[in-house]
């Protein structure tokens, strides 16, 4: 299974370039679309769920085109929009079996079966006839995966999953992820880096429409290595760093100002060579300081 996009375009009737010649290609497994918010990545992925059309180029799904064969590639689809509305007087079971026979899943006991798997899976049996309009965001989220995997879907969007998350319902939604990302395509579309650290065997990060990045997060990480520095200094010191040094992060850690620097060699004696994550990938791909020979590489 495998999912090619190749020269995808879109530009809103605002004028809006929402997309920009976009190519990747999406092996099985967990794939992190990392990004700042209006980058286009809900863009990119309702193309891909069939909501709206591209003004050019064409994503394929093994041989099936997504434009071309809608019908065909909503019964492999699995969608979890950022934003889905729920009936709040409505069970969970009630809403989840309707989904199902909408799924097409017409046999009484075949679908009853499916429900029950499904609220089992998510965790969410014991509350199956909880109105959710009672449910917290990580059930609510939760059922939103029960409804995307109705129908043992090939190829699973999850768009910003776990934005507003607290963090025990955030390790439960990764489980959960990281349990169904095995043999299907996944892709995980997010602003949030870590979630793309914990579960992604390949990413590719996108800004103002155009990929800057693509690759497996461990091999680009192992390619900054010695390319990111760091030290404390005053937050009123802040501004003068960033003109001087190609600083790509800074936080406030302990109540004093840490910042990272990207540079192939110490930047002065004050520095202290730091161990780079993915979050100084992503910081430096958006800032624009890797080298032409990082930007795009194909996820394997």
């Amino acid at each position: 299974m495998e999912l090619r996009i190749q020269h995808l375009s879109k530009q809103y009737s605002n004028g809006v370039q929402a997309l920009k010649d976009i190519n990747l290609t999406i092996p099985s497994g967990m794939f992190g679309l990392l990004g700042p918010n209006g980058a286009g990545k809900s863009t990119l992925m309702r193309t891909l769920a069939t909501l709206q059309d591209a003004d050019a180029g064409t994503a394929t799904l093994d041989n099936i085109k997504i434009s071309e064969q809608k019908d065909q590639i909503r019964r492999l689809l699995g969608y979890l929009p950022q934003d889905f509305g729920l009936y709040p007087k409505v069970s969970a079971y009630d809403l989840l079996d309707h989904f199902a026979l909408l799924k097409g899943l017409l046999n009484r006991k075949q679908r009853k079966e499916a429900v029950d798997a499904l609220l089992h899976q998510t965790n969410l049996y014991s509350v199956k006839n909880k109105h959710l309009g009672g449910f917290s965001g990580g059930m609510r989220q939760r059922f939103g995966i029960a409804q995307a995997l109705l129908g043992d879907p090939k190829l699973i969007i999850v768009d910003e999953p776990t934005a507003g998350l607290d963090p025990e319902e955030r390790v439960r939604f990764h489980n959960l992820l990281a349990d169904i990302g095995t043999e299907k395509i996944v892709i995980l579309s997010t602003h949030i880096v870590e979630d793309v650290a914990d579960l992604c065997n390949n990413m590719a990060v996108i800004d103002k429409g155009s990929v800057i990045l693509s690759g497996q997060p461990l091999r680009l990480i192992e390619q900054i290595q010695g390319k990111i520095w760091k030290r404390f200094i005053e937050k009123i010191e802040l501004a003068a760093y960033q003109q001087k040094y190609p600083l790509i992060s800074s936080r406030l850690t302990s109540g004093r100002t840490l910042i990272h620097v990207y540079a192939d060699e110490r930047p002065d004696n004050s520095f202290n060579p730091a161990q780079g994550n993915l979050e100084d990938v992503y910081f430096s791909a958006m800032a624009g300081l890797l080298p032409s020979a990082m930007p795009i590489q194909r996820a394997a």
